[in-house]
């Protein structure tokens, strides 16, 4: 008799974000809460994505453009490609979702750096495949161990760079001698979710390997830096045959009418987008400086978070500050019991997370 539940599916452990701001207030009484556990953008969205996202509620009663073309045209002008290899998602989780289910078959392999984003693994597992495990090297992603993990029944390499939740990045050398070494067939797909706060001058120009028709896949996010998390827009750059792939297993109007005509605007505002840099590089070094004075350990980051030891069970220390009303990330389900991540905030934010933290420990 046939089984209620795939078995591939009964294995399969949901993705469980962290909760709102409102509920965790309303389930511990307490008000005027902080959240330093998501990764967002501390200054919120562009005004011009915000002016434009209320003009588009006169058009809710009508779908979205299924193709999402002038977020595409816009996209093409930034990345100086051909709109036929951009595939725009609803978040890029939507993204990940499509590529596992156009590139892999029941029992094939997945190579994945652990911790990294959670997603990857779970979209593998959804289509009956196999997640294959890399350790990170000294918090960073070992891109020869990747390598070495390859077998004739790898489908794709998923690399997050910057990583989350570790901060840590590869270079161009580095991802040059991987993809070269790589087989025929093998799709790397390089999500680069917070490559806009990135100093490193050796980061790779992932571009360039998409442009070069190579099975690369570059993925980014209007999440981060651009402050549209609640909107979930996120694209995919790649050869137009890949594209083309993609498109055939797309979810028909999976981005609204408000997400693509916020994005349009967000990708205008280049003062927006340099604040929300600024604030984000000032608030990590005054962090780090506190940090220093403390007398904790903490990891340099490419990102707009980063990781502390904070020297005991960090689960314990992230309910003792919640009950202060400073959300953080407890990094023991990443295999990371004493850490905790946290994103930079605004100076007022950043300051009241240094003083909850000293009174905590």
């Amino acid at each position: 008799m046939k089984t209620l539940v795939p078995q591939h599916l009964a294995r399969v452990k949901p993705y469980k974000p962290g909760k709102p701001i409102e509920a965790l207030e309303r389930e511990l009484g307490i008000s005027g809460s902080i959240k330093l556990a998501s990764n967002e953008n501390p200054l919120g969205p562009s005004p011009l994505a915000v002016t434009a996202i209320a003009a588009s509620t006169q058009k809710l009663h009508r779908y979205p453009d299924g193709g999402a073309h002038n977020l595409t045209a816009a996209l093409a002008e930034k990345w100086n490609l051909l709109s036929d290899g951009i595939v725009v998602g609803n978040g890029s989780d939507d993204l990940i979702g499509m590529i596992t289910r156009a590139c892999l078959l029941p029992d094939d392999e997945a190579v994945i750096p652990q911790p990294s984003f959670l997603m990857y693994a779970l979209a593998v597992r959804w289509c009956a495949a196999k997640p294959v495990f890399v350790p990170l090297n000294n918090l960073a992603v070992d891109l020869d161990a990747v390598l070495n993990a390859v077998t004739d029944r790898t489908g794709i390499i998923f690399l997050c760079n910057p990583n989350n939740p570790t901060g840590t990045y590869f270079n161009h050398t580095a991802l040059e001698r991987l993809i070269d070494e790589l087989p025929d067939g093998v799709v790397t797909v390089i999500d680069e979710a917070y490559a806009e706060f990135v100093r490193a001058d050796d980061f790779p120009n992932s571009i360039d390997w998409v442009q070069s028709g190579r099975p690369v896949i570059m993925l980014r996010t209007f999440s981060k830096a651009y402050g549209l998390a609640g909107l979930r827009v996120g694209y995919g750059l790649m050869p137009a045959p890949w594209a083309d792939l993609l498109h055939r297993v797309r979810m028909p109007f999976n981005v609204s009418i408000p997400a693509q005509m916020g994005a349009i605007a967000a990708l205008k505002d280049s003062d927006h987008l340099h604040k929300t840099r600024q604030a984000v590089h000032q608030g990590l070094a005054w962090l780090q400086s506190e940090l220093t004075r403390m007398g904790l350990t903490f990891y340099p980051t490419q990102a707009n978070f980063f990781l502390i030891d904070v020297e005991q069970d960090a689960d314990e220390l992230f309910e003792k500050m919640l009950r202060q009303g400073v959300i953080v990330r407890s990094m023991s389900a990443y295999g990371y019991p004493r850490f905790i991540r946290i994103n930079t905030g605004l100076p007022d934010e950043n300051r009241r997370f240094i003083e909850t933290l000293r009174s905590v420990l």
